[in-house]
């Protein structure tokens, strides 16, 4: 890949223990089995990765652990949101000098910033050197990252290189290449890969190859390449489960996929329950759907 935000970059779970502690050694070995399998490289401390409920230490020492998990040429690309830039600013010096590549940054949480406070908010973090992925997610942080706004962004904060797409809207990329077209758009959600890809991406940040890897990056392979007519069936088979990508109970799906194929999902920490019975069987139905189309193709 040209640059640490494009290919597959696998939004990573964070492993917890029976009671709720971080199995670092776990992530490691999660890290080392992305990379074995194709992907790109890893985002810790994303949304997937609960990063609202870990304390200070347990977030730097999950970079700290994917850089050194990390084979050479695998990238590390820290999420370094929170509730304020100063404390944005301050991850994405730890990510940098841990040896991330990039870092990937919410507008601020918890506050209906303007579009002035949103510019500022990324100028501040920008400061740092480091490139970022400007994350665009409006159903948590109640702040859309525009087309417009982007724009603006690509003028004013030079390190913002990309944007991880997660509106929903598939018409937006067209927007977004013309209005900032230095900016590169990644595929937010697992659930619209395929109508995005049909207009050209840099990337993918994800949260299936968790469980799905190497069939994540069989289809992205396809798409990117242009060859559609394989892509479609593929996706189509994928679709039912990757859509669990866009509920707000990703990070419960996600972590019950990865228990279906035999890797470890685990718990998550509150205020995250387990899902009720029949989504938990939803899921697997779902699970053996995509398996089997790639076994019995």
């Amino acid at each position: 890949m040209t640059n640490p935000w494009n290919g597959v970059l696998t939004a990573t779970a964070t492993p917890f223990t029976a009671d709720l502690a971080i199995d670092y050694d776990k992530y490691a070995e999660h890290v080392a089995w992305l990379a074995a399998n194709g992907t790109h490289g890893v985002i810790p401390n994303g949304s997937l990765g609960e990063y609202q409920v870990l304390t200070a230490e347990e977030r730097a020492k999950m970079v700290e652990v994917a850089v050194a998990a990390a084979p050479k040429g695998f990238n590390v690309v820290p999420g370094v949101a929170a509730y304020g830039a100063a404390e944005s600013r301050k991850w994405a010096e730890h990510a940098q000098k841990a040896g991330a590549g990039a870092v990937m940054l919410l507008p601020p949480n918890a506050y209906r910033a303007s579009d002035d406070e949103v510019v500022a908010h990324y100028k501040e973090v920008g400061r740092v050197g480091i490139p970022i992925i400007a994350y665009n997610n409006p159903f948590d942080t109640k702040v859309d990252l525009t087309p417009k706004l982007v724009a603006r962004i690509a003028q004013e904060v030079p390190n913002v290189v990309a944007i991880k797409e997660f509106s929903g809207d598939v018409r937006r990329i067209w927007q977004i290449k013309s209005l900032a077209p230095r900016i590169e758009v990644i595929v937010g959600a697992d659930d619209v890969f395929l109508e995005l890809s049909t207009a050209g991406v840099a990337g993918w940040i994800a949260g299936f190859p968790n469980a799905l890897p190497k069939e994540s990056m069989e289809l992205y392979n396809l798409a990117t390449s242009g060859n559609f007519k394989e892509a479609a069936p593929m996706y189509a088979a994928l679709h039912d489960v990757f859509h669990w990508d866009s509920k707000k109970e990703f990070i419960q799906a996600i972590k019950l996929g990865m228990d279906h194929v035999g890797r470890y999902g685990g718990p998550t920490r509150l205020p995250r329950l387990p899902l009720p019975k029949h989504e938990q069987e939803q899921i697997h139905r779902e699970m053996d759907v995509a398996l089997a189309y790639f076994k019995n193709r």
